[in-house]
């Protein structure tokens, strides 16, 4: 074979397969059609730690003890037996709630149920799941070979692997919707927005929160609102306060491709521990990567091929010469 064939079988192949360009890159998902979510507001909660208690009562776990004494659930993060918990922030000598300076504030730790989720994107077996038109993320343990890939995939720490059990499982919030539990089924909300006493933890369509959160934006500090408690489209009832100095910013409604469970405060979101991310999401980056990566790694195939169809090609012309 000569060299010059041999190179314009190579290169053709691979040009043919360079002139398509590169992979698509992928956008984010969008909302789930009737999105299901819910809206935490860091001014009313109260630290009273219900949610908590009634999210361990609703997914039968047992609290978590403090030097071995049980008089309170003792929970400081998100662990295999705490799916909701309340972390506090604290400045000076933090006297003022809702203040930067010497002031506190709460903040509620959860899975965010995001509209694109990374743990589902990275899933090797599809263990992380979300559902079309809730768009509830949910773990099938059945499915799970415990490779913890979702651990880092989601950008908030949210699953949580339980090395204690030998067959290992991952723990996370599945908006009181996993199997044996199924409260948004059966046209409940869930536990943590039922027991709230002042509505922090408000349930509800992802759209009506939104439009929800975005009034109390435009509601200038002082005045009094009734913040509607449980579910924001049949509310049970009112908690009335005064309307703090909100951030203007309504976590997970754009971050990472949006979440649909959305926070909003009187302190900076990065005080609160938040990460810093921007609108794009983690799963349409990483699939954009892997999947331009993977592309160009055929390269070497069709480069043989081209070569393959040369040989043959004058394997036969000389076999036709001979006869």
């Amino acid at each position: 074979m000569k060299r010059r064939d041999f190179l314009k079988a190579s290169l053709g192949g691979t040009a043919a397969l360079l002139s398509s360009g590169a992979a698509e890159a992928r956008g984010n998902l969008e909302p789930a059609e009737d999105a299901i979510g819910m809206l935490f507001d860091s001014t009313l909660c109260i630290g009273c730690k219900a949610c908590v208690s009634k999210c361990k009562e609703v997914n039968g776990m047992p609290p978590v003890a403090m030097e071995d004494e049980i008089q309170y659930d003792a929970a400081r993060d998100l662990s295999p037996q705490t799916l909701n918990v309340i972390k506090v922030y604290m400045e000076g000598v933090g006297t003022h709630k809702d203040q930067a300076v010497d002031g506190f504030a709460f903040e509620k730790r959860s899975c965010m149920h995001c509209v694109d989720p990374g743990c589902v994107s990275v899933c090797p077996v599809t263990a992380l799941r979300r559902h079309p038109k809730t768009g509830i993320v949910t773990y099938h343990a059945d499915a799970c070979i415990g490779c913890r890939t979702c651990m880092v995939g989601c950008p908030y720490n949210v699953p949580q692997f339980d090395y204690d059990n030998p067959f290992g499982e991952i723990h996370k919030c599945q908006m009181c919707n996993q199997a044996g539990v199924e409260r948004v089924d059966k046209g409940m909300m869930t536990g943590c927005a039922e027991v709230c006493p002042t509505g922090a933890t408000l349930f509800g369509s992802r759209k009506a929160l939104l439009e929800e959160a975005q009034r109390r934006m435009t509601l200038s500090a002082g005045e009094i609102y009734n913040y509607p408690r449980g579910d924001i489209r049949k509310p049970e009832s009112h908690h009335e306060k005064q309307v703090p100095a909100y951030q203007k910013h309504i976590w997970g409604e754009k971050e990472a491709g949006g979440t649909n469970v959305m926070h909003i405060s009187a302190i900076s979101f990065d005080k609160l521990g938040m990460p810093p991310l921007g609108e794009r999401s983690y799963a349409s980056i990483s699939e954009t990567v892997q999947h331009t990566l993977y592309k160009y790694l055929a390269l070497p195939a069709v480069a043989l091929a081209g070569l393959t169809f040369v040989v043959r090609r004058n394997t036969s012309d000389d076999e036709g010469g001979d006869s």
